[in-house]
C-alpha cells in the first residue's frame, strides 16, 4: 500500500506537540520523585529509631532512650542508644528484616553492632533483595552487655531503581496516548487520488475509473461500468465499511430498479479481478456491507 509521504500541517503540528508532552511528562516524573524520596528517607528514620525501641525492649529496657538517628553518610545511617544493652543475635536480624520491609528504598543493605567500648565489631550481617546472597552468622547467640551502635548502610541504588520503576511504569501509559492520539490524527496513508485523471491506487493496484481498467502487477483487466463504479465507492474509503444500502442506492437508483442480487453478483466479479494482488481484497461484513481491505 502506498503511504501519503506527509501529514497535513496542523496534524503535524498536534503530532509534534504529543511528543514534547511525552516527553515533559516523563521528566515530571523524574523530579515529582524527589519529593517522594524526601519522604521515604524520613520514613526510614523512623523505621531505624523502631529497631532501636524494639532492640531496647527485648533487652528488658523500657524507659531508656534511644538517641537521634544520625545520617553518617550518604547511605549509611547510625543508631546509637543512652544507656548499655545486650541483644539476641537472631532478634536483631528479625527485627531489622520485618522494619526494613515496609521502606521501598531498601533493597540491600549491611548491618554492623560496633561496640563503642572497644571500638570494634561486635556482630554483622547482609541481607540482599535476593535472600540467596544473605549473609548472617552467629545465630542464637546473645551479646554481652555493653554501650552498642548500630550502623545501617543502604545500597546506593535503592533510589534510582525506584525512580526508574516509576519511570518505565509510565512509559506503557504514555505510548497508548500515543497510539491513540496518532491513530485519530494519522493521514490517509492507504490511498492515493489524483483528481485530474481519475487514478486510484491502493496496494499493488492501480484503478483508472475513466478508462474502466484494474491494472494489477502489469496486467490490465476491463471493468464495466457498474463494476467501476462500485470499486471506485469502495476505493474512496479503503479500509472502512460502506453499507450494502449505500451501493445500492447509489448505483442502481437512478435506474428505478434496484436487484439484491445484483450487488452480490458484481462484487464477486471485482474480488476475482483483484485476486492477483494478495494484500487487497472485498469483504463482506455479514449483516453490514463491504469493506476493501487494504493491507500494508
Amino acid at each position: 500500500m502506498r503511504l501519503s509521504q506527509k501529514l497535513f500541517p496542523g496534524k503535524r503540528k498536534y503530532l509534534f506537540g504529543l511528543i514534547l508532552l511525552s516527553f515533559v511528562a516523563v521528566i515530571c516524573v523524574a523530579f515529582s520523585m524527589n519529593g517522594s524520596d524526601d519522604f521515604a528517607i524520613s520514613r526510614r528514620e523512623v523505621l531505624l529509631r523502631r529497631i532501636g525501641d524494639e532492640l531496647l525492649t527485648q533487652s528488658g529496657d523500657r524507659t531508656s532512650r534511644v538517641l537521634p538517628v544520625k545520617k553518617i553518610a550518604k547511605n549509611e545511617y547510625q543508631v546509637s542508644f543512652e544507656n548499655e544493652l545486650t541483644f539476641q543475635a537472631d532478634s536483631l536480624v528479625n527485627t531489622t528484616q520485618r522494619l526494613l520491609a515496609k521502606d521501598p528504598l531498601a533493597g540491600d543493605y549491611i548491618v554492623n553492632v560496633l561496640n563503642r567500648g572497644n571500638a570494634g565489631v561486635a556482630y554483622g550481617f547482609a541481607i540482599s533483595g535476593n535472600k540467596k546472597d544473605d549473609i548472617i552468622a552467629c545465630r542464637g547467640r546473645k551479646q554481652p552487655k555493653a554501650s552498642y551502635t548500630i550502623n545501617i548502610k543502604f545500597k546506593p541504588t535503592g533510589i534510582n531503581a525506584v525512580k526508574n520503576k516509576y519511570l518505565l511504569g509510565s512509559l506503557p501509559v504514555l505510548a497508548f496516548i500515543g497510539f491513540v492520539f496518532f491513530r485519530s490524527f494519522k493521514p490517509r496513508r492507504d490511498l492515493h487520488n489524483n483528481q485530474h485523471t481519475g487514478v486510484l491506487t491502493f496496494g499493488s493496484v492501480l484503478f483508472d475509473a475513466e478508462k474502466r481498467q484494474l491494472t494489477i502487477n502489469g496486467n490490465t483487466a476491463e471493468l464495466t461500468g457498474t463494476e467501476t463504479r462500485i470499486l471506485r465507492i469502495l476505493a474512496l474509503s479503503p479500509n472502512e465499511i460502506i453499507e450494502r444500502s449505500r451501493l445500492q442506492k447509489e448505483i442502481w437508483e437512478d435506474e428505478g430498479i434496484i436487484v439484491g442480487r445484483s450487488l452480490d453478483m458484481f462484487i464477486s466479479k471485482l474480488r476475482k479481478k483483484l485476486e492477483a494482488d494478495p494484500n487487497t481484497n472485498i469483504v463482506v461484513v455479514r449483516g453490514k456491507g463491504y469493506r476493501l481491505e487494504v493491507g500494508s
